[in-house]
């Protein structure tokens, strides 16, 4: 029972979904077999939510002490004593400020040991730059908090694994913003996390064009030729098994992605619109290239929803059960590279 992974989610936008996906997705008590849940934000605001909901069977633990948490329960870490005004659906800066102190603490804990990975919650990326200067969104602003240069932006499904080039910049700056070295660089880290955290022995990777027709030969845009070629045979030539550039359309249209382990797409779209078109509701958002394991789902705030008892928890769950497994096999291919012998002790194990 002490050995049970102690997730650390979040508040995100109180205003939004995020509270009520929670609720979902821990209404089931099986759940509290696989994993400790640990809430950073106030317990006024959860009982808020389970009377809007009507969910007063789920009793959440109110705590100050990470190290007293309960095993069969939504642990709330009592973040702040503020009295704060929830309204679902209603866009809020002050609100938003709170997103940003529930991260803080939670990001915390994770440093200090206190818990194993961390779920976040859907938050707005405007209101919370109100607050921050150039917030560009939770990958950014934990790479910066992690200091990890080598993090990655993946949307990951049961059958589908995209990762992205370039993130949260405007389309007209993502040709700019592609090298060969740092296309390279973003297939190594795909790579390295499906050997990582998905298990995967020898990856293969799909890397996806630019331009329309993967430029018609040079004729609509010469990326493809003069940057993301060479980045994937240069990757290939480093024992990766990376192919392409394929044209996106026909990629997935010709559904080419079910014979690859990843996907490297150049720019946020190319990448989110068919990966939401196939597993909408499953998406879970992961990144790569940190220290410690973060997932969420892969959904925003919406506000148009918020309250109204609709929004689908599937993709939060999905996010809980990614962060541990990813967990699990970090843990497991971290020893196992540490020491080539424990695979030999292990005996006939299937990798």
């Amino acid at each position: 029972m002490n050995d049970k992974i102690k997730v650390g989610i979040t508040l995100g936008d109180a205003n939004g979904i995020g509270l009520e996906v929670l609720l979902k997705a821990l209404a089931d008590d099986r759940i509290f077999e696989h994993f400790t849940p640990v809430l950073f934000g106030s317990s006024r605001i959860v009982s808020f939510y389970r009377k809007v909901l009507n969910m007063q069977e789920l009793t959440p633990f109110s705590t100050r002490n990470l190290g007293e948490l309960r095993q069969n329960a939504l642990n709330v870490f009592q973040t702040w004593q503020d009295d704060v005004r929830i309204e679902p659906g209603k866009p809020s800066p002050e609100v938003a400020q709170y997103a940003i102190k529930s991260l803080d603490a939670a990001c915390e804990a994770l440093e200090n040991g206190q818990i194993d990975v961390l779920v976040t919650l859907p938050l707005d990326k405007s209101l919370v730059a109100q607050n921050i200067p150039n917030f560009t969104g939770y990958t950014g602003y934990l790479s910066d908090r992690f200091k990890s240069d080598e993090s990655l932006m993946i949307l990951c499904s049961e059958s589908l694994k995209v990762a992205l080039v370039t993130g949260h910049i405007p389309l007209k700056e993502v040709a700019s913003s592609l090298s060969v070295e740092v296309i390279m660089k973003r297939i190594q880290s795909l790579n390295k996390a499906l050997k990582q955290d998905f298990g995967l022995e020898r990856p293969r990777i799909a890397v996806l064009g630019l331009n329309p027709h993967n430029g018609d030969s040079g004729i609509l845009g010469t990326e493809e030729i003069e940057i993301i070629q060479p980045a994937t045979e240069r990757a290939f030539a480093q024992g990766i098994l990376a192919f392409g550039p394929y044209s996106p359309d026909g990629f997935f249209g010709s559904s080419l992605q079910n014979q690859f382990d990843g996907v490297v797409a150049m720019y946020h779209d190319q990448g989110l619109i068919p990966f939401k078109a196939l597993d909408f509701h499953r998406g879970v958002n992961f990144t790569s290239g940190m220290k410690y394991i973060r997932t969420s789902p892969d959904h925003g705030t919406a506000f148009d929803i918020a309250g109204k008892n609709e929004a689908n928890e599937s993709s939060l769950i999905e996010a809980f059960y990614l962060a541990c497994d990813a967990f699990k096999k970090r843990s497991e291919y971290l020893e196992d590279t540490s020491n080539p012998l424990t695979l030999a002790k292990r005996g006939s194990r299937d990798y």
